[in-house]
């Protein structure tokens, strides 16, 4: 009895399964789908044809063939755009849109642009294939829904034909019967098919390439990676000029109310004057420190005066002895000219640290579209990136900007450091 309900309801969710399809709202969508894309693919197909027909075949005059090829362009786009709101709209389907190529410029370098990208091309091969697969699938389907219910009733009416294609005998019609409602059966699920595949034509054609995509968010990476840079620069130069004209400020009043304290006060006990002239020292250091702290954080001369003044006084107040050579016909961006002050103020550090030097030569100028620098000292060598945060340090910060560095540091010098920043 289990058996026997279970074979029963098993085969209700079979005749579901069939029919239902036949009734549901999504069938009817997927139809709709398919009737507008054959309209609208019809008519581009037949645009584009005519405008690539004429193109070819005033290719001999080129100058001719131009306006064709821009006009090819200029409607695929318009294609293009009528698809993506057709899948947006009826299919709830939205399509990624593809990069933009800029619109200024003289015609012909537009034109030019256009006829490169892979991307137009992929478009215009869309709206042509669609052109060819969408009526044929779209025609399959309407046979599948027409002829469908015709035979699967043509038992109802077959007395009424003519007797040329009177069918003859029970099993003939029983047969065309069946395979009657087969196709009506079938009707949506050949309407599902041919909407996927159109869909994903679509999703390969229209939408940007994996390529395209990985290069967009690269960009979009890059674009954001510089804006957290320029921020963030922003905020040091913010806090350095807060610590200039406020703490530093404060701490050298201090300092020089202390300092005249001290000179004023003469008929006190010994321990009040070593009192007061420690904290006239501690003053000064303080102050000291906080200077050397707001140079580290940002140098207010690299915005007043710039990149060759600024390395001029780190390079004074290095322990070792620099020969500096700045030339810089133009001046590079903010976010370069900080980067190239810290990698010089680093590498100087670092030799001091730990080179046991004689003599640095640091040279700064733009080649092209780069920021070259070379740091160069007749130090002991064999700096290994490895061993420290020094040269990770700067790789890291010239990294930020899409710069690279090298580093030759034989054992026994010298060594060669070699810095490449953006600045197109």
């Amino acid at each position: 009895m289990t058996t026997n309900a279970g074979h029963a309801a098993h085969r209700s969710s079979v005749l579901r399964t069939l029919v239902w399809p036949l009734w549901e709202g999504r069938t009817w969508v997927n139809m709709a789908h398919l009737l507008t894309g054959t309209l609208l693919s019809l008519i581009t197909f037949t645009v584009l044809l005519c405008l690539l027909s004429s193109a070819a075949t005033l290719a001999v005059t080129a100058v001719l063939a131009v306006p064709f090829l821009i006009a090819t362009y200029e409607a695929a786009e318009l294609f293009t755009s009528w698809q993506r709101t057709r899948f947006r709209r009826v299919l709830r389907v939205d399509l990624a849109p593809t990069e933009s190529l800029p619109r200024d410029g003289h015609w012909l370098s537009r034109a030019w642009a256009q006829t490169k990208d892979a991307g137009m091309w992929r478009q215009i091969g869309y709206h042509t294939l669609s052109g060819i697969t969408l009526p044929l699938t779209t025609l399959a389907v309407l046979t599948l829904w027409v002829a469908g219910p015709a035979l699967a009733l043509l038992p109802a009416y077959s007395t009424q034909l003519p007797h040329w294609i009177k069918p003859t005998g029970a099993a003939t019609l029983v047969g065309l019967s069946s395979i009657g409602i087969i196709m009506l059966l079938a009707a949506p699920w050949g309407a599902l098919l041919a909407v996927r595949l159109d869909a994903g034509m679509a999703t390969a054609l229209l939408a940007p390439s994996r390529s395209e995509e990985l290069a967009r968010r690269v960009a979009s990476l890059s674009e954001s990676r510089a804006d957290m840079i320029d921020a963030t620069d922003a905020e040091r130069r913010r806090i350095e000029r807060d610590l200039h004209d406020g703490t530093q400020q404060r701490l050298v009043s201090l300092a020089m109310n202390l300092g005249m304290t001290r000179t004023m006060l003469v008929d006190v006990p010994p321990e009040v004057r070593d009192a007061i002239e420690r904290a006239h020292d501690e003053a000064k250091l303080a102050l000291s420190e906080l200077r050397a702290v707001i140079r580290g954080m940002h140098p207010a001369i690299l915005d007043d005066l710039g990149l060759d003044a600024a390395l001029s006084g780190i390079a004074a107040r290095s322990p070792v002895p620099v020969r500096l050579m700045v030339d810089l016909p133009r001046r590079p961006s903010r976010t370069v000219e900080t980067v190239a002050y810290f990698v010089v103020s680093e590498a100087l550090a670092n030799v001091a640290k730990h080179a046991q030097a004689s003599q640095i030569d640091v040279i700064v100028e733009i080649e092209g579209d780069l920021l070259r620098i070379v740091v160069r000292d007749d130090g002991r060598g064999g700096a290994d990136q490895s061993r420290g945060t020094g040269l990770r340090g700067l790789r890291q910060r010239i990294a930020a900007v899409d710069g690279a560095l090298t580093v030759d540091s034989p054992v026994g010098g010298p060594t060669i450091l070699l810095a490449d920043l953006p600045c197109a």
